[in-house]
């Protein structure tokens, strides 16, 4: 599949990036891999310091890249947020924002980091046991930038609303078929 556009919502500009496009696809074993690339000077972003991998919250405030997952005609709903520090977050919804607090993933997503002189690319993997079932899955793909100067821009494939919230289901944009044997 084609590398995704992200949008920039109109009330947040971010002159720091020209652009964010994301590909998505099924590997073999039925992961979920995800490759975002921002085209801008890492030194124009405010990136967060390498940690140790593992599970953080509250990455959203700074500069992230989220995947937000669903089955198709399924409520429920899954948020994944990837820091360029190296965590990550993981959480379940029933509904619009009804966070299921008792959730524990299965195993960790992988992130990897790479970058240029006028690029930072993303790479995230995603076990098929993170993933809702389905035959298909709809996807918001969408990040959060936060520039040198501390400004925050918000990136989506669709924005639904006069202000970002990638939560709203008009959002997940991109249906991605599963692989099928």
């Amino acid at each position: 599949m084609p590398a995704q556009t992200l949008i920039c919502h109109p009330a947040t500009p971010a002159p720091a990036v020209s652009a964010i496009a994301v590909s998505a696809h099924f590997a073999d074993d039925g992961a979920l891999v995800l490759c975002y690339r921002l085209a801008a000077a890492p030194a124009a972003l405010r990136l967060p310091a390498p940690q140790a991998p593992g599970p953080a919250d509250n990455l959203w405030q700074y500069t992230c890249c989220e995947a937000f997952i669903a089955a198709v005609n399924d409520p429920a709903y899954q948020e994944f947020n990837f820091s360029p520090s190296g965590q990550w977050a993981a959480y379940r919804f029933s509904d619009y924002r009804q966070r299921d607090a008792a959730f524990q993933p299965a195993i960790a997503p992988c992130i990897e980091l790479d970058g240029g002189a006028d690029y930072l690319e993303l790479r995230a993997r995603l076990d098929a046991a993170l993933l809702p079932n389905g035959r298909s899955l709809q996807l918001g793909l969408t990040a959060v930038i936060e520039a040198a100067d501390g400004s925050k821009s918000y990136w989506a494939l669709r924005h639904a609303a006069a202000q970002p919230d990638f939560h709203l289901r008009q959002s997940f944009a991109l249906t991605l078929p599963r692989n099928t044997p």
